[in-house]
């Protein structure tokens, strides 16, 4: 509880995790009610954009919780950057101890976060747009799309705080888990037969296809469901984090 306690002081007593808080609300809210007024306008229309769960939760699965991910790498790395980490270890000599409570309150804290704003999104959609046939919540690829994202931001953030571990710079950190979703793994899935025969290894798409109303079966060569890209996800955040306890017991803080 000591520990939990220290790590709560720091979370709430900094800047940055203030600031990157905002930003995950102010998108994921502000993409919601541009989508949704963007294609209020050609509702109706058969060539006109639709909105589903997925696009109205948008800036809340991409951006919100990249941002998440940053803030919790920095948590780590900013430590390091200070010298502040030493003075943990001295206080709390299980060190697996201490990164596995901030990892537990910063997860569950993006969690908690991202579930509030997905129910917030989908209604500011509801309010906008109107209802449609992919806004029911009728089918269980819905309900997905709407509360998936907590579980996907809470699996992120654990993988973002063990590279942090293990890179220990922020730069590096920062480039690696924004570098990864968004360019490495896309570049990837783009070469043809490669691209489908190699997707469903690439574990930021399996854990995106989890909350997706948007990724194509067709375009890869699943070889599990919905459910089974869940687990993929987070048996690969498994060996991050468990290879980043392993790193920070054996070097110097």
């Amino acid at each position: 509880m000591g520990v939990l306690a220290a790590e709560r002081i720091k979370l709430t007593s900094t800047r940055s995790p203030w600031w990157c808080s905002a930003i995950v609300v102010a998108l994921g809210l502000g993409f919601a009610a541009l989508i949704a007024s963007v294609s209020r306008s050609s509702k109706g229309n058969p060539d006109g954009q639709t909105v589903n769960v997925a696009s109205a939760v948008v800036g809340v699965s991409g951006f919100g919780v990249l941002v998440l991910m940053i803030m919790a790498t920095l948590s780590v790395t900013s430590e390091y950057r200070f010298g502040i980490i030493r003075t943990t270890f001295l206080a709390t000599p299980q060190r697996s101890k201490v990164i596995g409570v901030k990892t537990a309150l910063l997860a569950v804290y993006a969690a908690v976060l991202t579930a509030v704003l997905c129910v917030l999104a989908y209604g500011l959609t509801r309010a906008i747009y109107g209802s449609g046939p992919g806004l029911a919540l009728s089918t269980s690829e819905e309900w997905r799309a709407l509360l998936g994202v907590p579980v996907y931001a809470l699996l992120a953030v654990a993988f973002a705080i063990g590279v942090g571990v293990l890179l220990r710079q922020s730069a590096a950190a920062i480039s690696l888990i924004v570098l990864w979703p968004l360019v490495i793994e896309p570049l990837l899935g783009a070469f043809g037969g490669f691209g489908r025969n190699v997707g469903p290894l690439l574990p930021f798409q399996n854990g995106q296809r989890f909350f997706s109303q948007t990724i194509s079966e067709s375009s890869s060569n699943w070889h599990w469901g919905p459910w089974g890209s869940l687990v993929y996800f987070a048996v690969f955040v498994g060996i991050i984090f468990t290879a980043a306890l392993v790193v920070l017991n054996k070097r110097d803080a």
